[in-house]
């Protein structure tokens, strides 16, 4: 049997393994998915990744398939059936924050023709490839996501801490932290 070497983080959950082979470390340059990673990585503070991929087909049904101009609209009363949902965190911060981000992120769309243009400046435009042999080697946040995070909440954002801002740099494939054990990490290291 051949056994793929992997990073450790995502353990042998088949969903968890399925998002670190195809999507972890994968440049994002689509707006709304950018913001749905967005909306997500601020769903999961406080708890585990994992809660928030167990969560994430329901999230993309109840935000309206993470178009922000739908989600910038909802309303208290669509607030209040949010919060009643139990497919996905139940947090009014967290959901109010998705609606004020939404708002936030159409101004950057307006002002920088695109979040991906925007969002991307923070690695000058190319992905950041580590070099990483163990996981303790790798950071929670850099001096790049101290940036992004201060500048998102500049513009209105809300749940963007740098450690936020880091792991969002990691799932948006604007750092490849895969371990250079893994066999994901020379792909990833040849995207753009």
């Amino acid at each position: 049997m051949n056994v793929r070497a992997r990073c450790p983080w995502p353990g042998s959950d088949p969903l968890y393994l399925h998002y670190h082979d195809h999507e972890w470390g994968v440049p994002l340059h689509d707006d709304r998915r950018l913001f749905e990673m967005l909306v997500l990585e601020g769903a999961q503070a406080g708890l585990s990744w994992m809660t928030v991929l167990r969560k994430r087909d329901r999230y993309r049904v109840v935000f309206d398939g993470f178009d922000a101009s739908r989600v910038a609209r909802f309303t208290p009363a669509r607030v209040a059936r949010l919060m009643a949902d139990a497919g996905i965190i139940r947090n009014r911060l967290k959901i109010t924050s998705a609606i004020r981000n939404a708002r936030a992120f159409l101004d950057v769309q307006e002002t920088h023709e695109s979040f991906d243009r925007y969002i991307w400046q923070f690695v000058a435009g190319r992905p950041l490839v580590n070099a990483w042999t163990t996981m303790r080697e790798v950071p929670a946040r850099t001096a790049a996501s101290d940036a992004m995070s201060r500048d998102l909440k500049q513009r209105g954002f809300s749940f963007v801490g740098s450690t936020i801002c880091y792991a969002y740099m990691q799932a948006t494939g604007m750092v490849n932290d895969h371990l250079v054990s893994c066999d994901r990490h020379r792909p990833c290291s040849r995207l753009r």
